[in-house]
């Protein structure tokens, strides 16, 4: 995947006209690598599914269970012809057994590294428990592969908004401490209160927009 990736002056998507499309349990199985896709992943606690549905004003499109680490497959949703969101299998706290999560785990490399419709990431981290094993690894993972990372710092509501940009600006430093800041937006966000989603919104149809030759700049949002 290359470095340096173009975009063009994004429209306004419309996400609750989205519907799911299919689901594969490994790379070759995905749909044709056409068009453009973001893919959403994070820990199995992290609310990724509560996101994807307050996105889309659908609480039934993306499955949320008691069960964290339950979703095993790559799930495509279609937003038209040629733009994709993807949910990737959450990690973390499933209890089966460790070759079955190295399965997993090497599914979800081939992806983050082959597809090449891929235009970003949106990595989801709970803000009171962020940069976790799995975190580091999503986030090295695309850093090596030019692919840019939009970090939703989820469940703010949980805290007040000082401890919250604490939080935020917590990660950021880290981030550039590690040397994964590279491509790397952040902000916060709640599925709750529906706080950070014109945010997410923004960057979404930023990376989903058709490809020119301008380059993509990277900023720290909060």
């Amino acid at each position: 995947m290359p470095i340096n990736k173009f975009e063009a002056q994004p429209q306004k998507l419309n996400y609750r006209s989205i519907r799911f499309l299919t689901s594969a349990p490994t790379l070759a199985q995905c749909p044709e690598d056409i068009g453009a896709e973001v893919a959403f992943a994070g820990r199995s606690n992290a609310g990724k599914s509560s996101a994807i549905n307050a996105l889309t004003s659908n609480n039934k499109l993306a499955r949320t269970s008691k069960t964290p680490g339950r979703t095993q497959l790559i799930n495509f949703f279609s937003l038209s012809e040629d733009q994709r969101l993807v949910d990737l299998p959450g990690y973390g706290y499933a209890k089966v057994a460790r070759a079955m999560k190295d399965e997993w785990q090497r599914h979800l490399a081939e992806y983050l590294e082959q597809r090449t419709c891929l235009r970003g990431l949106v990595l989801l981290m709970d803000i009171r428990q962020p940069l976790k094993e799995f975190d580091l690894h999503m986030l090295t993972w695309a850093v090596e592969a030019g692919l840019p990372v939009h970090i939703l710092l989820t469940k703010a509501d949980k805290m007040k908004n000082g401890p919250a940009n604490n939080a935020l600006f917590a990660v950021e430093k880290s981030l550039k401490e590690q040397g994964l800041s590279r491509g790397v937006t952040l902000q916060t966000f709640s599925s709750l209160k529906k706080t950070g989603l014109d945010k997410l919104e923004r960057k979404l149809n930023t990376w989903l927009a058709p490809q020119t030759d301008a380059e993509v700049p990277t900023e720290t949002e909060s």
